[in-house]
C-alpha cells in the first residue's frame, strides 16, 4: 500500500459542514465515511482501489490518499488538485459576495450563507451518473439506487470501503444489471450510453474548470437521449465546480426563490430563469444558496 499527502489552507469563512453534509447522505456508508470533521471516501486512483481521506483542522485541510497499488510521480500534486476542486477552493467566492452583498435579496442569502461553496464530486463521472440517477426522483430513492450500482461494481478498499465505478467498468454492465439495481430502463439505457462513448473516447470530460468547453461538453450530452439541460447543467456543477448553469428547472431552487421573494404562486421555470439570469457566471451559485436556504426552513 502508497500513502500520498498534502496540506490545503482554508478561509476563515471555509464551511467544512457542507462538504460532509454532501457525503453523508447515504445512511449506509458503503463508499463514503464522515466522522467528527472528517472524510474518508472510496475512488478508484488510477485504476486501483484507494481511500481519499480529509480531515479539517483550524486552517486547513489535510488529504491523505491511500492506494492499493502503487504511486506514481506526480500523485501529491494530483492529490492537491483534486482536494483544491473538491472542497470548491477555486470558485470566486469573493468576488460573487462582493458584488451581491448589497442585492436586496440576494444579499440576505449572503449575509446569512457567507462563505458557501459548493462541494465536488471525486471524479466527473460520479457528477454525472448522480445527475442521471436523481432525475424525477426523490434523493433518499436516488441514494438507494447509487448505492446499489456501486455495491455491483464491487470495486473495494482494502479498508472496506466500496469505491465509486468509472465509465469503464459501468460499460461492462447490462440494461438487465442496472434494471436490478433500481434503474428505470430509460436511465439505464441513458447511463450505459455515456460510459460506453466515454470508455470508447468518444466523449471527453478530463477538464479543469478553466479549460471546460463548456458549449462543446454540453452540446455532446444534450445529443444524448435522456439527458436534458437540468442534467448537464447540474453535472457541470458538481463535477467540474462550473458555477454558471442555469437551475431554473429545479424544483428546489423555484421553491427556494418563492420562499425568497415571499410569494404566494409557485415559481415556474420561466420566471426562475429571468431572476437568474443577471446574476451569469454565478447561476448556479445562486441556486445553490437557494437550495441551503430552503433546507434551513425545513
Amino acid at each position: 500500500m502508497n500513502t500520498v499527502n498534502c496540506s490545503l489552507p482554508l478561509p476563515d469563512d471555509f464551511r467544512p459542514d457542507d462538504m460532509l453534509k454532501f457525503h453523508q447522505r447515504d445512511v449506509l456508508a458503503v463508499a463514503e465515511r464522515v466522522d467528527a470533521g472528517s472524510l474518508s471516501k472510496g475512488i478508484l486512483w488510477n485504476g486501483s482501489p484507494a481511500c481519499l481521506s480529509i480531515r479539517f483542522e483550524t486552517s486547513c485541510a489535510q488529504v491523505e490518499l491511500a492506494i492499493n497499488g502503487i504511486a506514481v510521480a506526480g500523485d501529491a500534486e494530483t492529490l492537491r488538485k483534486l482536494g483544491q476542486r473538491m472542497l470548491g477552493l477555486d470558485q470566486s467566492i469573493e468576488e460573487f459576495e462582493q458584488r451581491y452583498r448589497d442585492h436586496p435579496q440576494l444579499g440576505i442569502l449572503i449575509a446569512g450563507q457567507s462563505g458557501l461553496r459548493v462541494p465536488v464530486t471525486a471524479s466527473i463521472f460520479e457528477a454525472l451518473s448522480w445527475a442521471i440517477i436523481c432525475q424525477q426522483i426523490s434523493v433518499r430513492a436516488a441514494v438507494a439506487i447509487r448505492r446499489k450500482l456501486i455495491q455491483l461494481a464491487a470495486l473495494r478498499y482494502s479498508g472496506g470501503l466500496y469505491c465509486y465505478p468509472d465509465a469503464r467498468h459501468v460499460a461492462d454492465f447490462s440494461e438487465s444489471d442496472l434494471r436490478q439495481a433500481g434503474f428505470s430502463q430509460s436511465k439505464a439505457r441513458c447511463l450505459l450510453a455515456v460510459s460506453r462513448m466515454i470508455a470508447a473516447g468518444d466523449l471527453e470530460l478530463e477538464y479543469s474548470v478553466d479549460e471546460l468547453p463548456v458549449d462543446r461538453v454540453c452540446e455532446q450530452l444534450l445529443r444524448i437521449r435522456g439527458i436534458g439541460p437540468w442534467t448537464v447543467n447540474y453535472a457541470l456543477l458538481r463535477g467540474f465546480g462550473w458555477l454558471d448553469g442555469s437551475l431554473h428547472g429545479d424544483i428546489a431552487v423555484r421553491r427556494g426563490l418563492q420562499k425568497l421573494l415571499a410569494i404566494a404562486e409557485p415559481v415556474g421555470e420561466q420566471q426562475a430563469r429571468q431572476w437568474l439570469a443577471p446574476f451569469s457566471p454565478w447561476r448556479a451559485l445562486v441556486a445553490v444558496h437557494l437550495w441551503t436556504f430552503l433546507a434551513a426552513l425545513a
